[in-house]
């Protein structure tokens, strides 16, 4: 069998939820929680695309110089990296993606 259970059910082409990594998804809710508890809940859906794509590089960058930890948050580098593409890809599902270069 497929391991994901011995009874026969037609899952295929069905998103598989179950093996999504939630432990790493909480983590990008954590950082949305701390954007909340300090600018607002709903407050990133009005922020222009490009500072997201400014933020998500100077995370993935600090990450990738070693540094695990966001100073201001305690959170990790990529965490914040992913929320920020989360964020982008919200805004493009949107269509409200700002300049392309």
């Amino acid at each position: 069998m497929s391991g994901r259970g011995d009874k026969k059910k037609f899952d295929h082409g069905k998103l598989m939820w179950d093996i999504l990594p939630y432990d790493q998804v909480e983590k990008v809710v954590e950082v949305m929680t701390h954007g909340a508890d300090k600018y607002g809940a709903e407050t990133w859906k009005t922020v222009d695309s490009p500072r997201y794509e400014a933020a998500f590089m100077r995370h993935y960058v600090a990450w990738k110089k070693g540094e695990k930890v966001d100073a201001d948050s305690g959170l990790t580098h990529l965490s914040h990296a992913a929320c920020n593409l989360l964020f982008m890809m919200w805004m493009e599902g949107r269509n409200e993606k700002t300049p392309t270069k």
